[in-house]
């Protein structure tokens, strides 16, 4: 669901760009790299697909940096993996990413996930030695798209700390749901584990906005406002914030993923993380092998419609479920373009000229 924080680029500091343009500009720098064109496609998709959404911080603003085109040209990331099953049952796979860009190893372990849940009701895969994979959502909704029930977990470094602590010792580790809901097209939840994710604090930095206490400790765990410090501690909190706001929550659900993502996938898990050993969790669940999907689709209408229905709290004009927000935001982006801020067009200009890829996003 939308923060009721909004951290997004204002109108008169945003170009709109086509996201088929887009989204056919980043896979070009990512075949430039050494990425077979197929698979650089469906990266771009997952990128594109979160700035739809209005999902800013995992979108196609992290392309010119370390985490995609930075480190496969630097051999830090591998364009063309070989990702391997090790071991699989009839429900489960456990899958060796082969330090891919997240996105592939990503597309391809929740895609195993549904072949199974389709042939044995439930699919389960983990995935080892694979890198950042962009929004967990759009892997979520890979599954609700063949309607079926798909959940998308994965680890990071630690940068969040644990409910009294003063040091990192787990990743944002985001938890993503989605369903479909007939007239209501999907129900979708997509949230970090922390907080907020750690790249809407440098979204604020860039955009010279404060951030709420509660996001971010200094190096002595004391809440921080101030975006450029936040920036400068790396020092996350877990969901609840503080221990007054029930942060335990929020780090137990960080250590859970760590267990299904790290821990069980047999890579890197809090402190023992490097940018190689990120992991993966994906499920799909075969929802026909329960009820008659059209009868699943009914009765989540009923249930969503009973939660739109609430009486609005003072000062609010109505109450919105998992993802509903997000689809009118898509149906905008999809109609009017995607808004950028200016500097990320501007490194999209340098990253062009840098891989001799021609710029056409906005000319």
């Amino acid at each position: 669901m939308a923060d009721s924080v909004k951290i997004r680029v204002k109108d008169d500091e945003a170009i709109r760009v086509d996201w088929r343009r887009l989204q056919d500009f980043i896979a070009r720098c990512y075949v430039a790299v050494g990425v077979d064109p197929k698979a650089a496609l469906e990266a771009a998709e997952v990128s594109v697909s979160a700035d739809l959404r209005g999902v800013d911080t995992h979108g196609v603003s992290n392309a010119p940096r370390n985490n995609y085109v930075p480190g496969m040209k630097n051999g830090t990331i591998n364009p063309r993996p070989d990702i391997r099953i090790i071991k699989e049952t009839p429900n489960s796979a456990l899958l060796d990413g082969d330090n891919s860009l997240g996105f592939i190893a990503g597309r391809y372990g929740m895609n195993l996930a549904i072949k199974k849940a389709k042939e044995r009701t439930v699919g389960l895969v983990t995935v080892r030695n694979s890198r950042h994979y962009g929004s967990a959502g759009f892997y979520a909704m890979m599954a609700r798209k063949e309607g079926l029930l798909g959940i998308s977990m994965t680890n990071a470094g630690p940068g969040v700390v644990p409910t009294f602590g003063r040091e990192g010792r787990f990743g944002t580790n985001p938890i993503a749901v989605a369903v479909p809901a007939g007239k209501e097209n999907y129900w979708m939840l997509d949230m970090a584990t922390s907080t907020v994710a750690a790249n809407k604090v440098a979204l604020a930095a860039r955009l010279g906005m404060p951030i709420p206490e509660g996001w971010v400790a200094d190096k002595d765990g004391n809440p921080v406002t101030d975006p450029k410090t936040a920036r400068e501690s790396r020092l996350m909190l877990p969901l609840g914030g503080t221990p007054s706001g029930s942060s335990y929550k929020g780090y137990g659900l960080a250590v859970w993923v760590d267990i299904m993502c790290g821990v069980l996938a047999g890579g890197g898990f809090g402190i023992r993380m490097t940018p190689r050993s990120v992991g993966h969790f994906f499920a799909a669940v075969n929802i026909e092998d329960f009820m008659p999907l059209k009868e699943f689709e009914e009765r989540m209408e009923q249930l969503l419609d009973d939660l739109k229905s609430t009486p609005p709290a003072q000062g609010y004009d109505r109450v919105y479920y998992a993802g509903e927000q997000e689809q009118a935001i898509e149906a905008d982006r999809r109609a009017n373009g995607i808004p950028l801020h200016i500097s990320v067009i501007n490194e999209f200009r340098d990253m062009a000229q840098e891989l001799g890829v021609t710029y056409d996003l906005t000319e």
